[in-house]
């Protein structure tokens, strides 16, 4: 373990190096001839914030600092051991190096956001190799290091993607003024557009698929957990390479929370995620629930199951209202479903992963039902239900969708029809708000029915008028708080 992290450091100075070389002299903080040694201490400085997020540097994590950085610094590093380097306190002292962006990878920020360059985005990729390589140095990774390497990584992207839409705000702009400027040349023959070829179904780079998480409304939590898996799955996956030993743990889940929490849509984003992984080879979703699984006739069920895991193969299957399986009596079939379920995940422990959701209490009474599921399912992720400034947010994220936007009186009455609900079980949470949404847009419709040429704003527009008063409207919405009900 030693040389674990010569290589992934060699390749963050390469790129750096060449990033300050193509920047130049002319830049502030950047000098020529010292490019490489300011690249190889970036690199260090990195490696010893991520050893040190713990406060618990181990001779390993301190052999391997000084076997990647003692032959590149201007110090003693490579004559010492890991006593003597842990007492000088020179790791510690970077404790706080990953907590903000370092003056490199602002000047490569600036840098990009003048031109047309990407050097932030190769500082990053190499950055968070050496964070992984160090993630994936002891066996155990505990949850501080992967939740560290999250915010780190989080971080820099972050700052990346704010960059790149600056920089494509305004390239847009210089565009629109070009096509302006030359509205009055006369323009040659169009050239025949040749149509795009079929893209095979590869993995999706896994910064797409955690944007995407992160672009999902509230779900903070959720969004935790999802990436501690994933973090880890990267740890585990830099080990297997190098023949370490790799804890073996299980991938499956447990999901809970209220109906449209969005627990389908993560686990979609999931399926992906192990797919670019490659703790799966296809990475679709298959969704079933007890109808799917469960039959009305003796020797149907198993089959019904196996033709499900089938579907699901190299893939993720999604139980959804798995609780459904265990509440009939010892005749019913869903136990019989439960246990071949069971069956089925030993079976194909390296070829599925399955993910089970429905209510908290219900699910904790599924997993009692059979000894065999505690040990498949060990982790569990709660769904909260959204709040209503959440909701609204759904509801204007569906109109800006569809061409439609909430006006400031729209926008008031939705809150107050939202804040009148009971968040209690099989409240609809998203699903409310797309009912909510689906009813404002009829209602729109039905006031705009005698105007013979409605105006474009009139069309777009959602006003107070369209949405309905508190407990009425959209059947789904949920019962009224009873304290309501009383007065």
């Amino acid at each position: 373990m030693t040389d674990s992290l010569v290589e992934p450091s060699h390749r963050f100075i390469e790129v750096a190096t060449t990033a300050l070389e193509l920047l130049g002299d002319g830049m502030a903080g950047v000098g020529p001839g010292t490019w490489r040694q300011d690249a190889a201490l970036e690199a260090f400085n990195l490696a010893c914030g991520l050893v040190a997020v713990d406060h618990q540097s181990s001779d390993d994590e301190l052999w391997a600092i000084m076997a990647a950085f003692g032959p590149l610094l201007e110090t003693r590093l490579a004559g010492t051991t890991p006593d003597a380097l842990r007492d000088s306190g020179l790791v510690e002292a970077q404790g706080d190096f990953i907590a903000t962006p370092s003056p490199m990878f602002e000047l490569l920020v600036a840098a990009d956001a003048a031109g047309a360059s990407s050097h932030a985005r190769s500082y990053y990729s190499a950055a968070v190799e050496i964070a992984f390589a160090v993630a994936a140095i002891d066996r155990h990774t505990s949850e501080t290091e992967l939740t560290a390497i999250e915010q780190f990584r989080g971080m820099l992207l972050r700052a990346i993607e704010t960059m790149e839409t600056d920089r494509k705000v305004g390239a847009q702009a210089m565009e629109t003024d070009r096509k302006v400027g030359a509205e009055a040349m006369p323009s040659g023959p169009r050239a025949e557009t040749a149509p795009a070829p079929e893209i095979p179904l590869t993995p999706r780079p896994l910064d797409d698929l955690l944007t995407e998480l992160d672009d999902l409304i509230g779900l903070e939590a959720v969004k935790h957990e999802v990436k501690l898996v994933t973090n880890l799955l990267r740890v585990q996956n830099i080990r297997r390479e190098r023949g370490l030993p790799v804890s073996d743990q299980s991938r499956h889940l447990i999901f809970t929370g209220n109906p449209g929490t969005g627990k389908t849509t993560v686990a979609r984003l999931l399926a992906q995620i192990y797919h670019t992984l490659g703790v799966v080879e296809r990475g679709q979703l298959v969704e079933t629930d007890r109808a799917g699984l469960v039959a009305g006739y003796v020797g149907q069920t198993a089959p019904l199951v196996v033709a499900r895991f089938d579907e699901a193969d190299q893939g993720v299957l999604l139980i959804d209202e798995a609780y459904s399986l265990a509440r009939g009596g010892e005749r019913d079939f869903g136990r019989e479903a439960i246990d071949t379920i069971v069956k089925l995940i030993e079976d194909r422990r390296d070829r599925i992963v399955v993910v089970m959701a429905g209510y908290p209490d219900e699910m904790e009474n599924l997993i009692e039902s059979n000894p065999g599921l505690r040990s498949r399912f060990p982790k569990s992720i709660h769904f909260p239900d959204y709040s209503t400034d959440e909701l609204l947010q759904i509801v204007s994220r569906l109109g800006v969708a569809a061409g439609y936007q909430l006006d400031p009186g729209a926008a008031a009455g939705a809150r107050r029809w939202f804040d009148f609900i009971e968040r209690d079980q099989g409240f609809g949470n998203g699903r409310t708000a797309r009912n909510l949404f689906e009813y404002a847009v009829a209602a729109q419709a039905t006031r705009l029915a005698p105007f013979e040429h409605p105006t474009d704003a009139q069309l777009t527009a959602l006003v107070a008028e369209d949405i309905p008063p508190p407990g009425t409207g959209p059947l789904t919405a949920g019962r009224p708080p009873a304290s309501s009900l009383s007065s």
